[in-house]
């Protein structure tokens, strides 16, 4: 048997990564919703479709600070007669007489009294004051002489500028966000002005993030032999934080079989999701594989590790502790493969349980710039930077060092999907990419 077919065979025998996926995320459910005040709304996703209770703009209104008049009281200002100057203000030559309209009052935003509008009278309006019965455009003072008890106007608005009608935004009854929609700054706004104090949501996902291994020591000092900086803990934690969750780091956690099972239990009381790093392979010093996937009393084990068509990092384990039965996720130890685990599979956990949707990251088709090879059977994840062509499409750059390196990470806003019947992509064809939310 060649080296290829041996790969190849090897390869057959490992779980297809989009099977292994849905058979986890079938498993899992979003969380029940609650009832949460609009001030603390936003970051989290929505349970139920929105409508709106009321309108917006509530109440006809000037738009900006001006006079609110009759347009008819005003349709000649500005026309020049026989040799004037355009319109704009008094002209030189045969100077058009501008419209003069008696001030009869001045409101403001938080005038309330209905006022109407007579022939050959205007109101002083500022931004967002209510609008006098019978007015139908606004002029802005620029165009006008400011006067106070009476005003000229040298220039004639069209019908209905300078005012907003009500309900000309959102009518009562518009749809405003649909079940699942990511409550953002602007929708928390939309909500407020439409008359909205309350959303019913999906609260954020509580994750913890526990780093196991004898070998791990804490940030702060340099790796030496037979220490670790932990850098997983911190990195996933930080990944779960971007994602919306409440992201907790317990730390690490030596590789003693007690200590790891009354950790992960004790964490159950806090966590809609655990996620663990290291130890998922079948390696004697695997320790959360072995404590994880052991028969209780002749039972199916709660947690499952299998060997799954990704690189890196192919071994994988899900499953639930506790009694109360919490989802974890356990990723690889080695930082590179843990962080592309989160992503393939940590991730659209988190999406699931907090209701959202989609919960996989937008992916585009880019042309790759330049030749890369991939491992036989295995569906590779590879940092990349996309960028948009001009006149249309995507480009992507495969950043150097493959998957495992922790720079290329850091550097990439994508990552290049690479199937598992690639073995060479070559520069100028076309591949998927899924574009990561770095806001730079």
């Amino acid at each position: 048997m060649t080296a290829t077919a041996g790969a190849e065979a090897a390869a057959n025998e490992l779980t297809p990564l989009a099977d292994y996926l849905g058979s986890v995320l079938r498993r899992l459910r979003a969380l029940p919703p609650l009832d949460l005040d609009l001030t603390q709304a936003y970051g989290n996703v929505l349970a139920e479709d929105v409508v709106a209770p009321h309108s917006y703009p509530a109440f006809d209104q000037a738009a900006i600070d001006g006079y609110a008049a009759r347009w008819e009281d005003i349709s000649g200002a500005g026309r020049a007669a026989a040799g004037g100057g355009g319109g704009y203000g008094p002209s030189r030559l045969g100077d058009p007489r501008p419209v003069r309209l008696n001030v009869v009052g001045d409101l403001g935003a938080a005038s309330w009294r209905p006022v109407r509008l007579t022939p050959g009278a205007c109101f002083s309006v500022a931004a967002g004051s209510p609008l006098p019965i019978a007015a139908d455009v606004v002029v802005p003072v620029e165009w006008t002489d400011q006067g106070m008890a009476a005003v000229e106007i040298f220039r004639t608005p069209k019908r209905g500028y300078g005012l907003r009608r009500a309900g000309e935004e959102l009518p009562a009854g518009t749809l405003l966000a649909r079940s699942g929609s990511y409550i953002s700054p602007a929708l928390v706004a939309v909500f407020a002005a439409t008359g909205i104090g309350h959303v019913v949501v999906r609260p954020s996902p509580r994750v913890v993030i526990v780093a196991t291994g004898d070998e791990l020591v804490d940030v702060g000092r340099a790796s030496q032999p037979g220490q670790v900086v932990d850098v997983n803990s911190h990195a996933l934690t930080a990944a779960a934080a971007e994602v919306g969750a409440l992201a907790y780091r317990v730390g690490i956690c030596d590789d003693d079989p007690e200590g790891l099972r009354g950790l992960l239990e004790d964490q159950t009381l806090r966590a809609d999701l655990i996620i663990t790093t290291g130890g998922t392979g079948a390696g004697p010093g695997d320790m959360i594989r072995r404590v994880l996937s052991r028969r209780d009393g002749g039972r199916a084990s709660p947690v499952t590790f299998m060997e799954v068509a990704l690189y890196p990092g192919s071994a994988l384990g899900f499953g639930t502790v506790g009694a109360e039965e919490v989802p974890v996720v356990c990723l690889p130890g080695e930082p590179g493969a843990a962080l592309i685990g989160f992503e393939v599979l940590a991730r659209p956990a988190i999406q699931l349980l907090a209701g959202a949707e989609p919960v996989f990251r937008p992916s585009v088709r880019a042309h790759l710039l330049e030749t890369v090879s991939s491992p036989v059977g295995l569906r590779e994840f590879r940092p990349a930077h996309v960028a948009e062509r001009r006149g249309g499409g995507y480009t992507v750059q495969p950043l150097r060092g493959g998957p495992y390196t922790l720079s290329g990470l850091a550097e990439a806003n994508g990552l290049v999907v690479l199937g598992e019947r690639v073995t060479s992509a070559a520069a100028g064809s076309t591949v998927d990419v899924l574009l990561l939310d770095r806001r730079r």
